[in-house]
């Protein structure tokens, strides 16, 4: 049954995100920072993300793991351990998109220099999916996780991980509909990469089931993720001069993602 609610749930947050994402753009989401009146931004989607994520960690995954039999200071180390661990990676990523940024240039200057026709460049495409497909997968792992401890935390989970994703996605399908003409094949192949969430939970399911007595371990490490995303990624994009209302606005939204997290946290008890 556990597995079913897995299955469910990360096919939910990882292709629902997508589809998400696809209607947004099409029914009013605006790429501007400064959305117009009536219409859902960029800064809107990252509030609301941010807020169900930090929610879902200190309200929920946390306090969860806290419950159990591993002490207070284990718990703790193995938080700080999960942060730089992330920040370590994220750090990696960067490192190596700047890294093929740099050849990208060097190609292009190349093919230029030499009065050479080239096609548009593709191979960007490809590494936003396989990077997309790892996170995925680790998304997986991580609401995994949370219905083997609790259905009703794995649910939370799959909310914050599905609001989570909703922005990133529509980043994804901007630039494959860049690099591709067709607009269907880009959605396809983000929702392919979604799909992978699910792989992320069956293996997660089995990983986390095989070692129970780890449990708590595996709720701090999916906190640590959670809470990394949100103050290291989300709330800083977040952090610009704006207007009194467009300030206002923000915290509207984070407060919504909040809300969210708690209202569906009721509703599956």
């Amino acid at each position: 049954m556990t597995l079913i609610a897995i299955l469910i749930a990360t096919l939910a947050a990882g292709i629902g995100s997508v589809w998400l994402a696809a209607g947004l753009m099409r029914l009013g989401f605006s790429s501007s920072d400064r959305a117009p009146a009536g219409r859902v931004g960029p800064q809107h989607l990252l509030s609301l993300a941010a807020g169900a994520l930090l929610a879902t960690s200190f309200m929920h995954l946390l306090p969860e793991a806290f419950e159990g039999q591993a002490g207070a200071r284990a718990l703790f180390s193995t938080l700080l351990v999960g942060l730089v661990f992330f920040f370590l990676l994220d750090k990696a990523e960067m490192w190596h998109h700047g890294h093929e940024h740099h050849h990208v240039h060097e190609d292009e200057s190349h093919d230029h220099a030499h009065h050479h026709d080239h096609a548009p460049l593709r191979s960007g495409g490809w590494t936003v999916l396989t990077g997309d497909s790892v996170h995925c997968f680790g998304d997986g792992i991580l609401i995994a996780s949370a219905f083997v401890a609790d259905i009703r935390l794995g649910l939370v989970a799959a909310v914050s991980v599905l609001a989570h994703e909703v922005p990133h996605h529509i980043g994804d399908l901007a630039v494959l509909r860049l690099s591709s003409r067709n607009r269907n094949a880009a959605l396809v192949k983000v929702s392919l990469a979604g799909a992978v969430t699910a792989l992320g939970g069956v293996i997660g399911w089995w990983l986390v089931d095989a070692l129970h007595d780890y449990l708590p371990y595996f709720l701090v490490v999916a906190s640590s993720s959670f809470i990394y995303v949100a103050l290291a990624d989300l709330i800083p994009q977040l952090q610009k001069r704006l207007s009194t209302r467009e300030t206002a606005t923000q915290i509207v939204w984070l407060l919504v993602g909040i809300g969210l997290v708690t209202v569906v946290s009721r509703l599956a008890h």
